[in-house]
């Protein structure tokens, strides 16, 4: 049966802390998952629950029964997967995989690089996780690899223009700790000038970590409901570009990528023009 739509709460009923074993369980069973907006969705949600943990590492117990995954949501899949086990998993087991979806698996863990763990039953599939280590230790608080005068220096305001330009050229953001110094600076110096602003984003050469993702994709979203009038984005690369166009499936924004910072700002004349017109 299809899931043309998912709710957060069916997305919570398939998501299982087993606090412990250290286990997160997560359930696919009986989905047919036809779109990478499902597939979006469903990722944002797991790590949306794994912040809300306080636990930032887990064992994956992934149960696949009688899965169906499209060809147009495997790329979704793949790299979401992909994105959370790099940030968050100390190991993952998949198990009661059918013959399709094991073969997908395999074939993919043949490209990437990883140990698929495929199980046909969850009783082994939870003693595999339990032989493993934990690799948790007391917690670490991130020390921000960015300074204020770093990030302040970024910014610049086009009055005129009603524009807040931010310039990410080379930044990489590695872990909340950047993240949240980045976006308090930038609400802090958009706090001043008490008005909303678009937002010109200069991403040339950015690299955003895998587990800087979850919490630039919090901030991020917040600031925009709060001071963007719209967000424009341009020169990404293929890495940064990927992922933000798969959050803008779930996450309801355009996503409004331009290769050149002339091009990105005929976007924003043209939000202007269609703002004007509502």
């Amino acid at each position: 049966m299809a899931q043309k739509d998912i709710s957060t709460t069916e997305i919570d009923e398939r998501i299982t802390f087993h606090d412990d074993d250290q286990i997160m369980e997560v359930s696919f069973a009986g989905m047919e998952l036809d779109s990478s907006t499902q597939v979006n969705l469903f990722y944002d949600r797991i790590e949306e629950r794994i912040a809300a943990s306080g636990e930032k590492l887990w064992f994956f117990l992934v149960d696949y029964r009688e899965t169906r995954i499209d060809s147009t949501a495997w790329f979704a899949f793949s790299r979401r997967g992909k994105e959370l086990n790099m940030a968050h998993s100390m190991g993952s087991v998949r198990f009661d995989a059918s013959e399709i979806t094991r073969k997908q698996i395999e074939q993919n863990a043949g490209t990437e690089n990883f140990d698929p763990n495929l199980f046909y039953d969850r009783d082994s599939a939870v003693a595999r996780l339990r032989s493993l280590p934990s690799k948790r230790q007391a917690k670490v608080v991130h020390t921000p690899t960015l300074t204020v005068g770093d990030v302040a220096a970024r910014l610049s305001f086009l009055h005129e223009e009603q524009v807040m330009e931010v310039d990410f050229t080379d930044l990489a953001l590695r872990h909340s700790g950047d993240v949240d110094l980045l976006y308090d600076v930038i609400e802090e110096k958009i706090g001043q000038t008490r008005r909303k602003w678009y937002f010109l984003i200069n991403y040339e050469r950015t690299r955003i970590h895998s587990p800087a993702w979850v919490r630039y994709a919090a901030r991020g979203k917040r600031l925009n409901i709060n001071w963007s009038l719209g967000s424009v984005r341009y020169a990404p690369g293929s890495e940064t570009e990927a992922d933000i166009r798969l959050r803008a499936e779930s996450q309801d924004f355009r996503p409004n990528i331009r290769n050149t910072r002339a091009e990105a700002l005929e976007r924003i004349a043209e939000m202007k023009a269609e703002a004007l017109q509502h």
